[in-house]
């Protein structure tokens, strides 16, 4: 398991990162690899098939969350399937990371993660969890239930009380050891709907601003975003598959 990886990011001409906050129709597109191609499916397009290293390609410098990174071009094909796909007049691009490249450091961002945290697309950290009863009780506050994809979780869990995890410090699952960092703040993109690729731009976050704000002591971390799943470092690295137990190390 590591702790470093989203390895492709969607890119404007000038390196600036796109997510489905800019482009929400970009939930709707899957990503595969199969042997040595990258395989790119979304709505009316046809699979586009890459070679999954281009090593020939250049690399490019992005931004990414007020950072600085770097990624491969993925080429020309892949940029015209997102441009195409996309459809809203610009030019967009499809990088990926090799390991080579130098990391973002989410310390430089937030001071309560450890120096040797790494990240490379990700918003803040690696790994995000989130159980399905704290999902379900925010069904029972919200006219039109939503799913758990609207939150990208890493890791999902059940058989446990709604914010159970909130408390969850130190966790092991499978041979991995978690330990928690902080709470993951919520933004627009939790109102971009995963099954239609549309921003209604209010809910479920502006129901999650009326109960799930931080402490008055953690303003300066949170500021006014909803708190809704958790993030943790990797301690401990190893393999952890579907079904397997979590165990609470401390809370």
């Amino acid at each position: 398991m590591c702790s470093c990886y989203r390895q492709w990011l969607v890119i404007t001409e000038d390196g600036q990162q796109v997510t489905g906050r800019q482009e929400p129709r970009l939930v709707l597109v899957s990503m595969v690899s199969e042997g040595e191609h990258l395989c790119l499916n979304g709505p009316t397009m046809e699979e586009l098939r890459i070679p999954l290293k281009q090593p020939d390609n250049p690399v490019v410098n992005c931004r990414v969350f007020s950072a600085d990174i770097q990624g491969r071009d993925c080429g020309d094909q892949a940029s015209l399937w997102l441009s195409r796909y996309l459809d809203s007049g610009k030019t967009f691009r499809l990088v990926q990371y090799e390991l080579h490249m130098s990391p973002r450091r989410p310390v430089e961002k937030v001071p309560l993660f450890s120096p040797s945290e790494k990240v490379v697309y990700p918003d803040i950290a690696a790994v995000m969890l989130l159980s399905e009863a704290s999902v379900a009780d925010l069904n029972t506050r919200l006219e039109r239930d939503v799913t758990m994809a609207r939150f990208r979780p890493n890791i999902v869990v059940t058989s446990c009380d709604a914010f159970a995890e909130d408390s969850w410090d130190q966790i092991q699952i499978g041979n991995v050891q978690l330990q928690r960092v902080m709470a993951c703040s919520r933004c627009i993109f939790t109102t971009v709907d995963p099954e239609t690729g549309i921003i209604d731009r209010k809910q479920p976050l502006e129901t999650l601003k009326n109960y799930r704000l931080c402490d008055p002591s953690e303003k300066q971390i949170y500021k006014t975003a909803p708190l809704f799943g958790q993030y943790y470092s990797v301690k401990r690295r190893g393999i952890f598959q579907v079904g397997d137990p979590v165990y609470m190390m401390s809370r």
